[in-house]
C-alpha cells in the first residue's frame, strides 16, 4: 500500500515526486511509502526545446530533462519507489484504498496524483465524471482537463500540470506539481502548513 502514487514522469509529476522526497527526514514522512509510475512515452517534453525556463540553460532538450529527471529523483532520493514501463489503465476505489491498475501489475494506495497530459481522449478509466474541455487551451487543440478545485479532482485524487487546467509552460506545470505535493505534506502534518527546502545555513 502506497501513501501516494504519483502517475506521469513528466514536469509536474517528478516536481511533485522531487518535493515529496525532500521532506523525508519530516516525522509525519518518515513512514510515508511514495511511488511514481515515470511512464513518458507521451510526454510533450520529448520534443521540447528550453530557452525561456528558469533555472534551467538555454538550448536544454526536453528528452534530455526526462532522463535526468529521473536521474535526479534516484540518485537524491531512493527511497521513492519508480515504477518504469507501465501505463496506467484504470483507477478504482476511493480514498484510502485505491487499485490502480496498469498494462502489466495492479497498486494499491491511499493517495493518487494524475501527472499526465492533456490529450483528448483521457485514457484512464474511472475518471470519466471529472473530465471537461480546457479552460485555458484553444479549442481548435481539442484539450482536456479534469474539474478540480485548487488541483483537487475529489477525495483522495489531485491532478497536476495542464490536466489540472494549467497552460503549457514547463515552469507553470513544475510549480503545479510542487503545489500538490506541499498540500500532501499539510494532510500528512494534520493540516499545518508545510513547505521543504534545503538551506546552505543548515
Amino acid at each position: 500500500m502506497f501513501d501516494v502514487l504519483i502517475i506521469g514522469g513528466g514536469v509536474s509529476g517528478m516536481s511533485c515526486a522531487l518535493v515529496l522526497g525532500s521532506a523525508y527526514k519530516k516525522p509525519f514522512v518518515i513512514d510515508k511509502k511514495i511511488g511514481i509510475i515515470t511512464h513518458q512515452k507521451a510526454s510533450s517534453l520529448q520534443d521540447a526545446l528550453f530557452n525561456n525556463a528558469y533555472g534551467i540553460p538555454a538550448g536544454k532538450l526536453g528528452s534530455e530533462l526526462l532522463t535526468e529527471s529521473i536521474e535526479h529523483l534516484q540518485n537524491q532520493y531512493p527511497h521513492i519507489d519508480q515504477i518504469e514501463g507501465e501505463k496506467v489503465l484504470k483507477i478504482e476505489g476511493e480514498a484510502g484504498n485505491f487499485t490502480v491498475v496498469t498494462n502489466k501489475n495492479s497498486y494499491s494506495s491511499k493517495i493518487v496524483v494524475i501527472s499526465i497530459g492533456a490529450g483528448n481522449p483521457f485514457t484512464i478509466e474511472g475518471l470519466d465524471e471529472y473530465v471537461i474541455p480546457h479552460q485555458k487551451t484553444i479549442p481548435e487543440k481539442n484539450r482536456i482537463q479534469l474539474r478540480n478545485t485548487d488541483h483537487k479532482v475529489t477525495e483522495g485524487v489531485y491532478v497536476t500540470g495542464t490536466l489540472a487546467g494549467w497552460r503549457s509552460q514547463l515552469s507553470i506545470a513544475s510549480g503545479s506539481g510542487a503545489a500538490v505535493a506541499t498540500d500532501i505534506l499539510t494532510l500528512w502534518n494534520n493540516g499545518v502548513h508545510v513547505q521543504s527546502h534545503d538551506s546552505i545555513r543548515k
